[in-house]
């Protein structure tokens, strides 16, 4: 039988429920090493605190890290079966453990407590590898099965909402929450994939399975990974699939007059009562629990539905900056806040809290350039004195066309402007677009779709053009070694094939850079300050619905999100119901103008760009002369990752 040691903690309070809550794990198979993996797991200590586990065995150890609760024999992990043949540990929430528990009794199974971690184990005795179907929620868990199937078997949530990494050595697999844990193993070599770094200028984020760091892979969302006698297999056992809708995308997106009437009240009444569900379902909690708010309309929907199934005024906490004006968002959650009775606080960013962008770096692992990290992180560290858990609006964008780039490829490919793009000179349509008879912001769109004509025939290309900070001609003048291959293959499966432009980048958005940006920006900063961050808008079932429901009725005459307006009507304010689509934005200009100028100049400076043979210095002086920001911030990024994570051979956090 194998050994199994237990680090004990003192009993902080008494919980109905033992939840995964607020966790990270570690583990490897193909050889033991006790003294490594203690080390691996307090590298993450910050993602749970207060309680620490392992399990050792042959040729097996796995460490978990959590939040300290009552019943420490019960709830601790790893946790075991009935033989002590499979053993689990387990980061995140199954939102239906109750009900799924209920189903494995009735099959004959036996619980010792009354925690999601332990029907995990359950479903997985019954229903093998395919137990990750069974389960809603958010989740990364590994399974060391010592029965007859002698296996590791490691499993990701079907959105990406809780990060797995893991790197295959001689033989042997290393996995954690955190890379920073894997790069303990001493055999690890820390060095930069070069596919990845084109990636990273094609994007703005490594997409899985690749990370920045050769060698160490993200598992795909919706993905297991079986490891048995040294080799692997990874599959995909979830995909969201849209409902083909007959017509052009001009009449999918309602320009053509139609709104599919007939289908509104049915989807409106839907979308109302899966939402409540979902939030419904994502408010169990025995820890304090809120929401940030943003005051716009998806956090401030969060906040909506989770008010009205709260029996208490619900903790809401906001972030703004001291700059205001089009950077302060404050004033729109002031308005929800008191609309809904909310126990509000609010934190306000200076110049100076920019001191904490290498922590930022740190807990990120690998360069994920979203500047609203910075807010992100602050507003966790200002909610941990009031919550634990924290609902957020992540999500939304994805589901109902919310972004710019639908609206512009809305009207890229309305049949009249994309004639013109096609057979206009770029110049001439511009101009056109400028003296038209339209709203300022409908310009501003119509005149970038006139930037993007040359890829008119190219939808990939056309969308690249919207979403990428750096051009395929811009990625080879600046890089010395540019490898495209990997960026071209992730791009390729998205944009190949049948089914509408509009449902492609949909299909792209829920897939890549929500779980590999977005998410990761939410899970980083959140467990860096002992927070949990839930995402009602990514609970499965609504993603899915989500996907049957008709273009026209998400992005309605440049209407971004209709359904989701129409639904919350009558429910929040009409200041937000009716307020412009206003995306979190961050004074990126600002700070590297000031805060961040000097140290944007030296991490860029000739001298160590030269030396690391990655970029070309020429170009970077150019966008420096021309104060390009928005391409400057993911090189200051990238180079302040590296100082840490590949020179600093103890991976420190830093100072500015």
């Amino acid at each position: 039988m194998n050994a199994k040691e237990h680090t004990e903690c003192s009993l902080t309070r008494k919980l109905k429920r033992l939840r995964g809550l607020m966790c990270g794990i570690t583990g490897f198979v193909g050889f033991e090493d006790k003294s490594l993996i203690h080390k691996m797991t307090d590298m993450i200590a910050h993602r749970g605190p207060d309680d620490s586990g392992y399990f050792i065995g042959k040729n097996i150890c796995l460490g978990h890290r959590r939040l300290s609760i009552i019943d420490v024999s019960a709830g601790k992990q790893p946790m075991y079966n009935e033989d002590d043949s499979i053993c689990i540990v387990f980061n995140g929430e199954i939102y239906n453990y109750s009900a799924l528990s209920e189903e494995l009794k009735r099959k004959g199974h036996k619980f010792r407590t009354n925690s999601d971690t332990e029907t995990i184990i359950h479903a997985y005795e019954e229903y093998g590898d395919n137990c990750v179907k069974h389960l809603r929620g958010m989740f990364a868990f590994a399974i060391w099965d010592n029965s007859t199937r002698k296996k590791l078997f490691l499993a990701r949530d079907r959105l990406g909402i809780k990060p797995l990494y893991y790197a295959l050595i001689n033989g042997s697999i290393v996995f954690a929450s955190e890379i920073k844990a894997i790069l303990l193993h001493p055999d690890i070599k820390r060095k930069v994939d070069n596919e990845a770094l084109y990636s990273y200028l094609t994007f703005g984020y490594v997409p899985a399975p690749r990370t920045m760091f050769s060698g160490i892979c993200k598992l795909p969302p919706a993905s297991t990974l079986s490891f048995k006698d040294g080799r692997y297999e990874i599959k995909q056992y979830w995909d969201v699939t849209f409902k083909e809708t007959e017509g052009s995308e001009e009449r999918q997106l309602g320009n053509s007059g139609s709104r599919w009437s007939d289908d509104e009240e049915h989807y409106k009444a839907e979308l109302l009562r899966i939402l409540k569900e979902s939030v419904r379902s994502h408010l169990m909690s025995e820890v304090p629990l809120g929401a940030f708010l943003s005051g716009g309309l998806d956090s401030s929907t969060v906040v909506a539905l989770m008010s009205s199934a709260a029996e208490e005024p619900i903790k809401t906490i906001s972030a703004g900056f001291e700059s205001g004006g089009y950077y302060d968002e404050l004033k729109y959650a002031r308005i929800v806040a008191e609309h809904f009775n909310t126990d509000h606080h609010e934190v306000v960013l200076k110049a100076n809290d920019l001191k904490i962008l290498p922590k930022i770096v740190w807990h990120f692992d690998e360069p994920v350039p979203d500047p609203s990290s910075v807010p992100e992180y602050l507003i966790s560290q200002k909610a941990k004195k009031y919550v634990t858990v924290a609902l957020v609006g992540e999500g939304s964008d994805e589901l109902f066309m919310g972004y710019r780039q639908y609206k512009i490829m809305s009207m890229a490919y309305a049949p009249v402007i994309r004639n013109m793009l096609m057979h206009a000179p770029v110049g001439k349509v511009a101009s056109l677009f400028g003296r038209a008879p339209v709203p300022r912001i409908a310009k501003r769109y119509m005149e970038v779709a006139a930037g993007i004509s040359k890829s008119i025939n190219s939808p990939k290309d056309c969308y690249m053009g919207l979403v990428s900070s750096f051009s395929p001609e811009e990625r080879s003048s600046i890089l010395a070694n540019p490898k495209s291959g990997f960026s071209e293959s992730i791009l390729g499966g998205y944009f190949a094939g049948n089914g509408t432009i509009f449902d492609k980048m949909s299909k792209f958005e829920l897939s890549v850079p929500l779980a590999d940006m977005l998410l990761m920006n939410v899970d980083k900063m959140t467990m860096a300050n002992a927070i949990e961050a839930r995402v009602p808008f990514l609970d499965h079932k609504l993603v899915e619905f989500s996907a049957n429901i008709p273009c026209s009725l998400k992005l309605y005459r440049f209407n971004e999100k209709y359904l989701l307006k129409k639904a919350m009507s009558g429910i929040l304010p009409k200041e937000i119901l009716k307020r412009k689509k206003h995306p979190f934005a961050v004074p990126v200009r600002n700070w590297l103008e000031g805060e961040l100028k000097d140290r944007m100049l030296d991490v860029l400076s000739r001298e160590r760009i030269e030396k690391q043979g990655y970029f070309k210095y020429p170009y970077i002086k150019k966008l420096i002369d021309g104060k390009k920001y928005n391409q400057l911030w993911p090189l200051t990024f990238f180079e302040m990752w590296h100082e840490i994570f590949i020179e600093d051979s103890k991976f420190n956090r830093g100072t500015i």
